[in-house]
């Protein structure tokens, strides 16, 4: 019986060994076509092809090398903050004991995830070979291949773009009636630029070019958090710790959420091709960022509101979110697979990151919940 599957299985893979060498020499065709036509030609021709294509191979092995993986990426990055050796909570502006204020950490977190983002690592999205697709026929997107990078990245940046966004339009004002602070208004502004822009775009509607890339505004961003911040800790700047503030900071965030589960949710209801689903990875890799990054963003409004909650008796739910949220940012699946929920052979990952997603998003809402009596 042992020999027999094990025969089985040396002919299921010579199979598989053969519609793969099969489908590398369809590719493979046309490139020995042109390679064979470019050496019947003369010196000069070769000359200016060459000037042509050597930086277009180089760009793209430039790209794949840059896509293939994250760099940085770790679980355990809000421990390098030390959230639990906070001496001085962030205050009003001219509220600080003897001119010295405590730091934001919330700032921090969300300034290093610019870092993280666009110093890093590549920003994907805009860059040109990526938005050339496959050959120019097929956009990464629509594939397995090369395009989980850019939909991290995206999610990474839409948890960053709320809370700069809160930050400047609540929590970073006195009160609401209170003139937004400048370095906010500035990083909200280079948060929320296009994210597909690079210094020449002939491949899209945005500008030709030359044009300031999106990683660009997005660093302009971060240098301004860092301002605030510093002006934060001298008492020349406000951040206004308040409940209410922190309701609606975690029930944006809990909507937010609330998108990204329904994303998931409608993908694994209407698609369950398994492994071959090209989509599914793209969403995954989504929420996966986002949930990376709120993990760090909430580990550090724990530490920026620490006295309410601590005071409302929120620590042990707020302890269980950020479990939840480390669970789903843990799964690291070699293949995404999005089949049925039932069956045995294939998973379904987005039915699983949805759940713990879930899980986090319960925890904020009864947050909320206890915020609001």
């Amino acid at each position: 019986m042992v020999r027999v599957v094990l025969s089985w299985l040396r002919q299921f893979w010579a199979a598989i060994l053969r519609v793969l060498g099969q489908f590398a020499t369809w590719i493979a065709w046309p490139f020995r076509l042109l390679w064979r036509l470019f050496w019947q030609q003369n010196r000069w021709f070769k000359i200016a092809v060459g000037v042509i294509v050597v930086p277009f191979l180089l760009g793209h092995l430039y790209f794949f090398w840059n896509a293939a993986w994250i760099r940085g990426y770790d679980v355990n990055y809000i421990d390098a903050l030390a959230l639990d050796e906070r001496t001085l909570p962030p205050t009003v502006a001219g509220q600080g004991a003897g001119g010295v204020c405590g730091r934001s950490y919330i700032v921090d977190v969300t300034a290093d995830l610019i870092d993280f983002n666009v110093n890093q690592n590549l920003w994907i999205p805009s860059n040109p070979f990526y938005k050339m697709g496959f050959l120019f026929l097929l956009d990464w997107e629509r594939t397995k291949f090369l395009d989980n990078k850019a939909a991290f990245q995206i999610g990474v940046h839409q948890a960053v773009q709320r809370t700069v966004t809160e930050l400047t339009d609540t929590i970073g004002r006195v009160r609401g009636t209170a003139q937004a602070d400048s370095d906010l208004t500035q990083a909200r502004g280079g948060v929320t630029f296009d994210r597909y822009t690079w210094l020449l775009n002939p491949f899209s509607e945005r500008p030709f070019g030359p044009t300031t890339r999106t990683p660009t505004y997005y660093e302009n961003a971060r240098q301004a958090l860092l301002r605030y911040q510093g002006r934060l800790v001298e008492c020349q700047a406000s951040f206004d710790a308040r409940a209410d503030n922190l309701l609606q900071f975690v029930d944006r965030i809990a909507a937010d959420i609330g998108s990204t589960t329904a994303l998931l949710l409608a993908r694994t209801e209407t698609h369950h091709s398994g492994w071959f689903d090209t989509q599914a990875d793209n969403l995954f890799m989504y929420a996966k960022g986002e949930m990376y990054a709120y993990y760090g963003i909430l580990a550090a409004a724990r530490a920026d509101f620490l006295e309410i909650a601590t005071s409302r008796e929120l620590l042990q739910i707020w302890d269980n979110m950020m479990l939840h949220l480390r669970q789903a940012i843990e799964m690291d699946p070699m293949i995404i697979s999005n089949a049925r929920d039932d069956a045995w052979l294939m998973p379904n990952h987005l039915a699983t990151i949805g759940f713990y997603i879930l899980r986090a998003r319960s925890n904020l809402v009864e947050i909320r919940s206890v915020l609001d009596r």
